[in-house]
């Protein structure tokens, strides 16, 4: 299969990445073995979380993803077929957030705790801290590689001020770059990344990985109405893209789709994998049938005119 690479750091992926948010929120842990067995053993390997997935649900406190990942590495005994990355910074509540020394050698001690592993191999920042000078957080984490517990280490959800900085911070004190990016990014939210953050990562060679790959669900086709929220727990984000333009981008993802044979949420995903840069797009599924169909997306071939007329429909 082919492999991209995540940014200068040695390591490579195959061209989809699982998001873990599902795990301990919409997938119980025995659907989760599953899901992840199906992605492994279909010859994927990277699989992203976060210590705060999934807090958001009732009754949860955030590190249940991580757990639960934990859980299947020790069963399943495949921690060398995976790249696990997950993140922190992202407040959890009576544990607090940010990018502080303290805070990133509580967290991984955590994090490594839950996922049952040694290292992890991309350790990101979920999201920018105003207050801690990047050069702690990255001194911190050059710790951490010393010691063995990370092998890289990327960001989210930064702006592209943030990121610059970062990357001088990294040249002029010779400390650990931040080799990936989380951004969302999609057929529906291009703008904020193509303006700045695209050009900047492919300028430094950092690897992207789109989270919201399909839009929260709505670039499936799943909603194409009010009626259809109801359809999933993420119906209310799909609703943000219930316009005139999501409509006129869901009409050409139809069109391409049928041609191909395929699913809109394939293409879609076709389409990011396609876009420069891009390592690997972040899709999750809460069962084995929505996980071959996304792993089906990485077989498709967008030619020139499907790939100018979902750009012209998603302008």
């Amino acid at each position: 299969m082919e492999t991209r690479p995540l940014g200068r750091s040695g390591i490579r992926v195959a061209p989809l990445a699982f998001g873990g948010n599902v795990f301990g929120w919409t997938a119980d842990e025995a659907t989760s073995f599953r899901l992840l067995d199906t992605f492994v053993d279909a010859g994927f390997n990277l699989v992203d979380t976060a210590d705060v997935y999934s807090m958001w649900a009732p009754g949860n406190r955030g590190g249940e993803s991580e757990t639960v990942i934990g859980r299947w590495l020790a069963k399943s005994g495949k921690r060398d077929r995976v790249v696990i990355a997950t993140k922190l910074g992202y407040d959890l509540r009576e544990k607090g957030g940010g990018l502080s020394r303290a805070h990133i050698l509580e967290s991984i001690d955590l994090s490594l705790a839950r996922l049952q592993t040694d290292y992890v191999d991309l350790y990101q920042s979920h999201a920018e801290d105003p207050v801690t000078p990047h050069e702690e957080t990255l001194a911190t984490y050059a710790e951490l590689i010393q010691a063995g517990k990370v092998r890289a280490i990327g960001a989210s959800n930064f702006r592209p001020q943030a990121l610059r900085d970062a990357i001088a911070v990294s040249r002029r004190l010779g400390l650990p770059r931040y080799e990936t990016l989380q951004p969302l990014y999609n057929l529906c939210d291009r703008e904020g990344f193509e303006a700045e953050l695209g050009p900047l990562c492919r300028e430094e060679g950092i690897g992207v990985l789109p989270y919201f790959a399909l839009a929260s669900g709505f670039l499936t086709g799943k909603y194409r109405s009010e009626a259809d929220l109801g359809k999933s727990v993420r119906g209310d984000r799909a609703k943000n893209y219930l316009n005139a333009r999501g409509l006129r981008i869901l009409a050409a993802l139809d069109a391409v789709a049928a041609g191909l044979g395929a699913t809109p949420g394939q293409v879609a995903l076709a389409w990011l994998m396609a876009q420069p840069g891009i390592a690997a797009p972040i899709a999750s599924g809460r069962t084995v049938e929505q996980v071959r169909d996304l792993i089906d997306a990485t077989r498709l071939t967008l030619d020139a005119a499907a790939l100018a007329a979902l750009a012209a429909a998603s302008a």
